[in-house]
């Protein structure tokens, strides 16, 4: 293996998370990546500052720390974390910032998809409610206390990302290579429309179906996949052929 430095792979989570899906990834991702996981605010130790549901406050919070990577990184996103990694690489790309070596976005249909979960962003709680628990994500009183407001938000975000994303660009045009990720019993973003992410960028895109259903992010296929695409950026590159001339000495 190289004797590069390992490859940053920065995670977002999906909507009323913290960051525990991604407590098991070292074991997972092989060597030669590390696992950056992100905390938005309002939640776990972030949870007195207030929650962004806006494109702008999204990133006045995350773009100062992408400014001077020290080598390539790879960004991944789960559901709404997929949302915030796509707002965020092309805000990077769009201020003349290093972006990206990959775009991993899994569970997370693309901005010009319906999205069942964000769509109801504005629904009752009751209504909300219902919908989470026919995808056995919610359940409890303690649920609709603690978690429910921290989803709501988290929501309103994901359905304002996707607007954004939306909206005509300005500039030369997104390149990133995307790496797409569906989970094979996914009914919120399944593999068909997970693969319309190939419309968002003019870079390569590579889709992939993993066993599971929304939440595979928690098994292990996801972050080995992953830590097998990091590597592939440690690779060094691959050396011409010297030029020949012909005709003899």
């Amino acid at each position: 293996m190289s004797d590069a430095p390992p490859v940053m792979l920065h995670c977002f989570a999906h909507a009323g998370a913290g960051v525990s899906a991604f407590h098991r990834w070292p074991a997972h991702l092989g060597d030669g990546v590390l696992p950056v996981p992100h905390l938005l605010p309002g939640r776990a130790r972030r949870r007195r500052e207030p929650r962004a549901t806006g494109r702008e406050a999204l990133l006045a919070g995350l773009l100062d720390g992408f400014r001077s990577p020290a080598g390539p990184y790879v960004l991944y996103g789960h559901s709404l974390g997929a949302l915030v990694a796509y707002t965020l690489a092309r805000a990077l790309h769009e201020a003349g910032l290093p972006t990206p070596a990959l775009l991993a976005v899994g569970a997370c249909p693309p901005p010009d998809a319906p999205s069942p979960l964000s769509g109801a962003c504005r629904e009752s709680a009751e209504r909300l409610r219902e919908l989470l628990g026919a995808h056995d994500a919610a359940a409890g009183d303690l649920w609709q206390r603690s978690v429910l407001p921290v989803l709501r938000d988290d929501l309103l975000l994901a359905d304002a990302l996707r607007a954004a994303a939306r909206r005509p660009a300005s500039g030369t045009a997104f390149r990133v290579p995307v790496l797409a990720v569906a989970g094979a019993g996914d009914p919120l973003a399944p593999p068909a429309v997970t693969a319309g992410w190939h419309r968002w960028t003019a870079g390569r895109v590579i889709t992939r179906t993993l066993p599971g259903d929304h939440f595979f992010v928690r098994e292990r296929p996801l972050p080995r996949l992953l830590g097998r695409a990091c590597r592939v950026l440690r690779r060094p590159p691959a050396r011409s052929a010297p030029a020949t001339t012909g005709g003899h000495t």
